[in-house]
């Protein structure tokens, strides 16, 4: 029994016109032989789950540099709420679960060490290399580093996650939705644990429309999005949750995101990608051969490099390339 064109049977039936069904996808750059289980995007879901760029995500700072608590953050876990909150959207908008899930999955895979301070080092040493972006390296990382082969709405969705984005599909605006619904909220809690901020320092009007817990506001900003766009072919908060959510960014970034507890070594992380940049550019043969054959421009072999690593093995390697080693005599 072909269980795949079950799903394409169900779909078909109670998917919102506007959804993007699997039966529809634009398919693979390299075409493969069909599964019988799974639909396209279930593939590239689970292909994304069993990548080591997603493994690597455990490892990768979110918002504050080295935290020490088991409870703050990653890059993974922040994956994983933004995949819970969008796939809450897409089934109650009725939308395809399955390709919201692998752009959600796959949304942060090019994510550099140490977070957007990471980002931001990258960025300055590549500007006259079209930049860095880490939305852009996730698509790269996975249809250029690891060679995922995904589906051309999972590729877009994930280029396109970000403020600046624009996805071709609805299930890629739920994820880009999402995105910011997740680590607005998160990023509250962890503020709240490190000291940065208190429970009540939010803005009064957030407080009273989005509600005074984490679990309220999240709730409240997912609700409006569903009600403010259900049976409509697009994706969008209302204008009012908008502009909530609007001041409710501009506190984050005044108050925590350039806070001193968050940019305290960020300083630092500008040093040490520098160094290694520069050591890589002049020691290429210790880049991994499958990163050396995916560029002809050096830079971009080292920038693909360093955006691999998580924050403790880029340390590691400056520890052990600039830092002094000690020895005794016997």
């Amino acid at each position: 029994m072909d269980y795949r064109k079950v799903v394409y049977e169900i779909e078909e039936k109670y998917l919102s016109p506007y959804a993007c069904k699997s039966a529809q996808t634009k398919g693979r750059k390299a075409p493969i032989t069909p599964c019988f289980i799974r639909t396209d995007f279930q593939r590239d879901r689970d292909r994304i789950i069993h990548s080591k760029a997603f493994r690597r995500l455990k490892h990768k700072t979110q918002v504050f540099l080295a935290p020490e608590g088991d409870h703050y953050r990653t890059r993974l876990t922040h994956t994983l709420e933004v995949s819970q909150i969008a796939r809450t959207i897409a089934r109650a908008l009725r939308m395809n679960e399955d390709l919201t899930e692998a752009i959600s999955l796959g949304h942060d895979l090019g994510h550099t060490p140490f977070g957007h301070a990471g980002e931001r080092a990258l960025d300055a040493r590549m500007k006259d290399f079209g930049g860095f972006r880490h939305e852009a390296q996730s698509a790269r990382v996975a249809e250029i580093l690891e060679k995922m082969n995904l589906t051309a709405e999972v590729l877009n969705g994930i280029a396109n996650h970000s403020r600046r984005g624009d996805p071709s599909t609805l299930e890629g605006m739920i994820v880009k939705a999402s995105d910011q619904i997740a680590y607005l909220n998160h990023d509250v809690d962890d503020a709240i644990r490190a000291g940065v901020l208190e429970a009540g320092d939010l803005p009064q009007s957030v407080l009273n429309e989005f509600g005074d817990t984490h679990g309220k506001r999240i709730d409240s900003m997912i609700s409006d999005i569903i009600e403010n766009s259900y049976g409509k072919d697009f994706i969008a908060p209302s204008t009012r949750a908008a502009a909530l959510t609007e001041e409710f960014r501009d506190f984050m970034f005044e108050k925590v995101y350039f806070s001193p507890i968050a940019k305290a070594e960020e300083g630092k992380v500008d040093n040490i990608v520098l160094f290694m940049f520069e050591y890589y550019l002049t020691h290429e043969w210790e880049i991994p051969e499958y990163i050396r054959q995916a560029s002809e421009i050096p830079e971009r072999r080292v920038c693909d490099y360093i955006s691999t690593m998580t924050d403790n093995y880029l340390v590691r390697m400056f520890e052990k390339i600039y830092v002094p080693k000690g020895w005794a005599l016997l």
